[in-house]
């Protein structure tokens, strides 16, 4: 039989690339968000995930076998973010119940799992680097572990298996995402590019010194198939990173180098995006006008929030990826590489000079 999946999050980073995976490995694939694109092999399901009875009709003749959940909401507070999160993921296993279809759900999260939600991210108590799944919940409320319970009851009550899958910082192309540093870094490199301002990196000493890691939405990909389709992989939750580790101090060089760009040295005082591009959105609109790019508005490509809380952190943040490689997931992407396919992309779709 045909797998067939439900791609909850489609038109995001995560679920674009998973999308195509899954389109390319011969899956039926069903593509849901608010505004779902319309392409050959993909079935567009348009629901608002906080609407059980717009959930309940979309998804009344659709039949997956799969649910890959690769999508949340962000809130003013945590409290909200658990309420409103959790109940995204619990309407969409309610609504699809009545079909008894289910076999398997993979639910992507993140390594605030370890790190704290943002609220007290980085602060207190952290485990040790680097991260390893065996290393238990914090003692603090996090919607990433409100999500997990609703799987998980799910699960026993419908008799599907799961995954938890725990990316680091996901590099992808999808306009309008809320956390999305590849493109942000671009649109400020392009920005540099431009006026002839210093490229100046945004986060803190200890990020620039220290080993870090990173995912690219492919990779992530390639680990929600692995698992959804790999029996001894059932009922587990996984970190997944691209599999090598580097220095922002080398990487900076790196993406200046593709924009022609020279990194500027650290700063004597931090200099957060938030900061540096509070007023871009005229110049952006400016430099979208004489390069013809489709995307004006700089708040559909930037997230400085998301970029400066990555790369402000005052922790090393390296991800141990033993487990699956042991259970036999063997994708590697270079991170390097992986930045530069993103700038190759918006490129391609003319999103940045």
């Amino acid at each position: 039989m045909t797998n067939t999946a439900l791609v909850v999050g489609a038109s995001g980073i995560v679920g674009s690339a998973t999308t195509q995976l899954l389109l390319d490995n011969g899956w039926s694939v069903a593509a849901l968000s608010r505004h779902p694109a319309r392409a050959d092999g993909i079935i567009p399901v348009a629901a608002d995930l906080q609407d059980p009875e717009s959930l309940r009709q979309a998804l009344a003749d659709v039949k997956p076998t799969h649910v890959f959940l690769t999508t949340w909401s962000r809130q003013a507070t945590e409290a909200e973010n658990i309420r409103v999160n959790a109940a995204m993921v619990r309407n969409v296993l309610d609504a699809l119940r009545p079909g008894g279809s289910v076999q398997h759900v993979a639910l992507v999260t993140g390594l605030k799992h370890y790190l704290g939600p943002f609220e007290a991210y980085g602060k207190g108590s952290l485990p040790q680097t680097p991260f390893r799944e065996e290393q238990g919940r914090l003692d603090v409320e996090n919607f990433y572990y409100a999500q997990e319970d609703e799987v998980f009851a799910a699960a026993e009550k419908d008799g599907f298996t799961w995954s938890v899958h725990r990316p680091h910082t996901i590099t992808g192309v999808a306009v309008g995402n809320a956390m999305n540093m590849a493109t942000t870094l671009a649109v400020y490199a392009s920005i540099c590019k431009h006026t002839g301002r210093p490229f100046v990196f945004p986060g803190s000493r200890v990020q620039w010194d220290s080993l870090t890691d990173m995912t690219d939405a492919r990779q992530l990909a390639q680990q929600l198939l692995w698992a959804a389709t790999t029996s001894a992989a059932a009922n587990q939750a996984f970190n997944i990173t691209n599999g090598d580790v580097f220095r922002w101090k080398w990487m900076w060089g790196q993406i200046a180098d593709y924009f022609g760009l020279e990194a500027a040295d650290y700063p004597t005082t931090p200099s957060p995006l938030a900061e540096q591009m509070a007023d871009d959105a005229p110049l952006w609109r400016q430099i979208a006008a004489e390069s013809d790019l489709e995307e004006a508005d700089i708040d559909r490509l930037i997230s400085p929030w998301h970029t400066d809380a990555d790369l402000g952190r005052p922790i090393e943040v390296v991800t141990d990826m033993s487990k699956s490689r042991l259970m036999g997931f063997t994708a590697f992407q270079a991170s390097d590489r992986a930045f530069f396919n993103v700038f190759d992309e918006l490129r391609r779709r003319r999103l940045i000079p």
